[in-house]
Order: C-alpha cells, then structure tokens, then sequence
C-alpha cells in the first residue's frame, strides 16, 4: 500500500527522487499518466493492468468513455527510476501538472501522486473545508 506526504524538488533534467518505500512498491518499472485536479498519477505495472482490464469494458459508442480513454492513455509513459531513485518524468506531464521545481509526492493506497507544492497546497486548503460533507456522502455508500 502506498502511503504518505513527502516534499521533494525536480532537477534541471527534469528528474524527481522517489521515496525509497515508494520505488520498492513500484518496482522496476511504472507507468505515468496525467492525473485528475492537474497532478500525475504513478502506477505500479500490476494496478496499471487492472485499470487497463477495466477501461478495456467500456462502451466505445460513448463520447465520455472514449474521451477519458483518450486522456488517460495519451499522456502515459513507461518510466525506470535511476540508481539514485530518481525518475525521469517527460516533459508533456511536467507541463500538465506545472511541475517546476517544488514538487509533494503522495501515496494514494494504488498509485502515487505527484503535485506542484503550490497546486497541493491549494488543493488541501480547498478540500479541508469539504472532508466532514465528503465524509458523509462516502458513508452514505457504505464506506
């Protein structure tokens, strides 16, 4: 499972070291994509499969479908991570997410998140205000 909040900085080259516990979950090779609310999600190869499988069921004749499919398969990239842990992002997902320099690297129970410190801190500042209605909708589902 991966889990935590860790503060990290992108280099001139455009490379981001990955907690070590993070690289273990990974293994060797992961797969990048553009994420939701403007971050990029960082999947182990086995989940990637799974959302695979998954997003495979869905109608073709829907515009939304194909236009999800579209966005989330684009912009992914197979990525290794150096012998100092550093992963090398390209550059179309360090331009979607507005990644600079400061960069939080989360874990999201599956995937990792990577966000513009800025854009997290906004994010967390927006949601902290909704987590109890939020809380309330999920336990409405059961959760």
């Amino acid at each position: 499972m991966l889990l935590g909040e860790y503060s990290h900085s992108i280099d001139d080259k455009g490379r981001i070291i990955l907690p070590a516990k993070f690289r273990e979950e990974l293994g060797d090779s992961f797969i990048a994509t553009k994420g939701l609310e403007k971050c990029i999600f960082v999947y182990p190869k086995a989940e990637w499969s799974n959302i695979e499988t998954k997003l495979k069921e869905l109608p073709l004749a829907k515009a939304e479908a194909r236009a999800f499919v579209r966005f989330f398969f684009a912009g992914a990239a197979e990525i290794e991570c150096d012998k100092q842990g550093r992963m090398l992002l390209p550059g179309t997902l360090r331009e979607y997410a507005a990644l600079s320099k400061d960069v939080v690297v989360i874990g999201v129970l599956n995937r990792i998140e990577l966000w513009d410190k800025d854009a997290w801190e906004a994010y967390n500042a927006d949601t902290s205000q909704a987590v109890t209605e939020i809380a309330e909708q999920l336990a409405d589902l059961g959760i």
